[in-house]
């Protein structure tokens, strides 16, 4: 009798599966059981009935394949000029430097991340002649590092906060849609509309436009670029004409068309001008992320809105910020949560945070004391840089009822009000709040904050991108090389 050798193990012991594999971001390896995203492939060699369907063993018809398992996008914002680094401890590296940004990138391009988003910050955010003391200072100009990252990755997007407000379509379409020719297809350019005269000084325009009409300047704006990369035809290019209220240009564009037709638009707003914008000429809605019950509300309003623009709910894609703590334990994952938003508000930032409630100058109080016992002025101007609350006398009542019935000071009432950390818990316990709500309609999919620079994406690419690929909820690899394509959304067909 012939002996059968036993074909070689795994380190566990058992025999490796005889069917093909895929590696996840974190190293390990996951059965392919069928198509590219780990749906149930066709058995061989079974017989079909009309319809296509394979027969069991018995003859009987399978049931129709269901509806593909609904997939979770993957984003990443860089830090520094939103309130999220955290700067202290030996785990934080610089912001600004490029070796910073091309870690984060490549860390995020290994977890299979749809892009890349850099912001930027056109004026120094100060009070009262002192600079913000968390905020970042000397960070280099966005569309600029993404074109130095597009050397040094392959795939992912890389996606650039500009303003609509102080810049002009000609120059703009032309410096992103050389970095989509540089990268191969993965430029994004997130929207912004600058919002106030102390950003405007930088600039000639100054603060000279209202909310609504920053709006109606960034469509327009979109609108036009989107008329210059489709001005290059297969002869090269043609002449075009833009009429406005507020753009009046004509003449030849001076780069061919982007690979990806029009590089994808993001909207990083949830006011109701933001939220129209975002259907009539988004791809990408970036707003803070809430509840799932306030996620689910935003997607409907904002895709019930896709239909007046001749759009379908496919067309745009929902993914809010959120940020994400870690922990081997529901405790642990707390603790260091507690610990990061302390260090996220400094005395300083928190009597600032205080001001723009009050509206007067509060430099004198103490920061681990109580709170004002004064009212807020309804009429103070706010803060250089900062917006002032909607209600402040609301708040303040909201605070000082907060800080008695917990025995908070001024800053841990700033801290426990103000608190970001919108998942927090074991990978396991992360990797299902996330799936979940996606797939109860919260959102498309998130834009993680990290709280440090360069490190801080490592440990959700290392032990939440496994598990979200093990649930089936997230690709296992790149199927296009287009952030359009990552992206589920279809080129744009040129116009004209």
């Amino acid at each position: 009798m012939t002996r059968r050798t036993p074909g070689p193990r795994t380190a566990e012991g058992r025999l490796p599966s005889t069917g093909s594999r895929t590696r996840t971001a974190g190293g390990r390896t996951r059965a392919r059981t069928g198509t590219a995203e780990g749906r149930p492939g066709t058995a061989e060699g079974r017989p079909r009935t009309a319809e296509g369907r394979t027969r069991t063993a018995e003859g009987r018809p399978r049931p129709a394949e269901a509806r593909p398992r609904k997939q979770i996008h993957l984003a990443v914002h860089v830090p520094g000029v939103d309130d999220t680094a955290v700067w202290a401890g030996g785990r934080a590296g610089s912001q600004i430097a490029f070796s910073s940004f091309a870690h984060l990138a490549r860390t995020a391009e290994r977890g299979l991340f749809d892009f890349f988003l850099l912001t930027e910050g056109l004026r120094l955010r100060e009070h009262k002649g002192r600079i913000h003391d968390l905020d970042v200072v000397g960070r280099p100009e966005p569309l600029t590092v993404l074109n130095a990252l597009a050397a040094v990755t392959d795939r992912i997007g890389l996606a650039a906060t500009v303003s609509a407000t102080v810049n002009e379509p000609y120059d703009l379409a032309r410096r992103l849609a050389s970095l989509d020719h540089l990268s191969g297809g993965r430029a994004a350019w997130s929207v912004a509309t600058s919002s106030d005269a102390f950003t405007g000084e930088n600039f000639r325009r100054g603060g000279f436009l209202d909310r609504a009409e920053r709006h109606t300047r960034a469509a327009e704006f979109v609108a036009a670029a989107r008329e210059l990369w489709d001005s290059w035809g297969p002869d090269g290019p043609r002449p075009f004409a833009h009429r406005g209220p507020h753009f009046d240009i004509a003449g030849e564009f001076g780069v061919a068309r982007p690979p990806q037709g029009h590089p994808v638009v993001i909207q990083a707003g949830d006011s109701a001008e933001g939220r129209e914008f975002a259907a009539s000429a988004a791809d990408v809605v970036c707003a803070r992320y809430g509840t799932p019950e306030a996620g689910r509300a935003l997607s409907a309003d904002v895709k019930g809105r896709l239909a007046a623009y001749g759009r379908e709910p496919g067309d745009l894609r929902i993914m809010p910020r959120v940020t994400v703590v870690l922990g081997d334990t529901a405790a642990e994952a707390q603790e260091r949560a507690t610990e990061i938003r302390r260090q996220q508000v400094s005395p300083r930032k928190a009597l600032l945070a205080a001001e723009q409630v009050w509206g007067v100058d509060l430099s004198a109080y103490d920061p681990e004391g109580p709170l004002p016992d004064i009212d807020p002025d309804p009429h103070a101007a706010p803060v250089r840089g900062r917006a002032r609350v909607g209600d402040p006398s609301a708040v303040a009542e909201q605070w000082r009822a907060l800080s008695r019935a917990k025995g908070l000071s001024l800053r841990e009432t700033v801290i426990e009000t103000t608190a970001r950390q919108s998942f927090i818990g074991t990978p396991a316990a992360v990797a299902e709040q996330l799936d979940e709500s996606v797939l109860g309609g919260a959102a498309d999919g998130f834009v993680l904050v990290p709280h440090l620079t360069p490190g801080g994406l490592d440990e959700f690419v290392e032990r939440v991108v496994p598990l979200l690929q093990e649930r089936g909820a997230f690709r296992t690899e790149y199927r296009g090389a287009t952030l359009r394509s990552h992206l589920g959304l279809p080129e744009p067909v040129a116009k004209g």
